[in-house]
């Protein structure tokens, strides 16, 4: 069995599940999120990607039920002791196996919550499992009770956070190392990620961002590469990822002479970073850091270049994403607190000119001043 936590970890973690679903009344958990699962007993896979179920009662009983290509990874990377097999066929029916389990472990009559808002079940299973129960369980939504339970890191978690920030600085030197006139984004990109992979990394939620030229401009990864120009910009948005531990970075690197457009909006971001950062303390709110960022860029004639979030909480994610609950947008009313780490990002689009500029890197709250997850200076970066 490879477990990368200690019993005892996973222990105070179920204790404290448990403890939230007695506040929240409920007689079981049926947990379908691959960050739930992971962050509770270790199993580690991605069969999340067809139905998938770890059912958590309230006296601590822990089943899983999963298809039978996951039975050993169920036994080698977790604490799950109890695995149940759904028959793959034309005519399966995972919600009525899990329907049948419940009745099994005397939940029937019971209010069990379901984490709906998960990347592990979609919505033709979502509607197969409410009908499954329409008669037999009250289904409660606690999408958001691991979650809450997750945003605040331990002393081992942040041994692995800091691990993937040194992986995600070690990317950015593999990058600039690779990029100058003539480059092919395609290096870039295998630097980023070879970086990651040599430092015993893993592959990150999403595909990191490497977009030169007018696709500078673009804050999602997107398939085709090009060589950089002689005078170019380059956006890289990237994760150093450990035992699926996330830290992000985004930087925009100027090739060549950067245009006075490319300085004046790294001078607005800049600002903004460190407004937001100023904000990201014990007592305040995610949106009062959003706004932080909104006041500096609006006040610099900036508003219809920015988005309207600027950031979210890391961890342990699983593809499709590496972004975590919650968000930094407006009126956000979740309270930060020590030990939790977000990735700031303060992005800039300037299609009238062709300009971009982003800059972002993680942090983690402390009960003073935020801890920057990098030792890479906040410079505008040319090559």
């Amino acid at each position: 069995m490879k477990l990368h936590f200690t019993d005892e970890e996973f222990r105070g973690r179920e204790r404290r599940t448990l403890a939230a679903l007695r506040r929240a009344r409920l007689d079981a958990l049926f947990l379908f999120s691959p960050e739930s699962q992971y962050w509770l007993t270790g199993y580690d896979s991605f069969g999340y990607c067809f139905f998938q179920c770890l059912v958590l009662t309230a006296d601590g009983r822990k089943v899983l039920l999963t298809r039978s290509a996951d039975l050993r990874q169920a036994r080698l990377t977790s604490r799950i002791g109890d695995v149940r097999i759904w028959k793959d066929g034309a005519d399966a029916a995972p919600a009525g196996d899990l329907r049948a389990l419940a009745g099994e472990l005397g939940l029937t009559g019971k209010r069990v919550g379901v984490e709906w808002a998960s990347k592990g079940l979609d919505a033709a299973s979502g509607r197969a499992l409410a009908a499954a129960f329409a008669e037999v369980a009250t289904l409660a939504d606690a999408s958001l009770l691991i979650p809450e339970l997750r945003l605040v890191k331990s002393a081992a978690e942040l041994a692995y956070v800091r691990r993937a920030a040194r992986l995600a600085d070690d990317a950015l030197t593999a990058a600039l190392d690779a990029t100058g006139p003539g480059a092919d984004e395609a290096w870039i990109h295998a630097a980023l990620t070879g970086a990651v992979c040599a430092g015993d990394g893993d592959a990150p939620g999403n595909p990191p961002i490497v977009g030169s030229g007018p696709y500078a401009l673009l804050c999602r990864a997107h398939t085709g590469r090009r060589r950089l120009d002689d005078r170019d910009q380059l956006t890289l948005e990237w994760a150093g990822t450990y035992r699926h531990y996330h830290v992000a970075q985004m930087r925009t690197i100027c090739v060549g002479a950067p245009r006075p457009r490319h300085v004046e909006l790294f001078e607005a971001a800049h600002e903004a970073l460190a407004a937001s950062e100023a904000r990201l303390r014990p007592g305040y709110r995610v949106g009062e850091v959003y706004d932080a960022h909104a006041r500096v860029l609006d006040r610099l004639g900036l508003g219809e270049h920015r988005l309207n979030a600027c950031g979210y909480a890391l961890g342990a994610t699983y593809a499709p994403s590496w972004m975590e609950w919650p968000m930094f947008y407006e009126a956000n009313p979740v309270v930060l607190e020590p030990n939790m780490v977000f990735f700031l990002h303060m992005i800039l689009m300037d299609s009238a000119t062709g300009t971009a500029m982003s800059l972002g890197r993680s942090s983690r709250v402390t009960d003073g001043a935020p801890e920057p997850l990098s030792a890479h200076p906040l410079e505008l970066l040319t090559c």
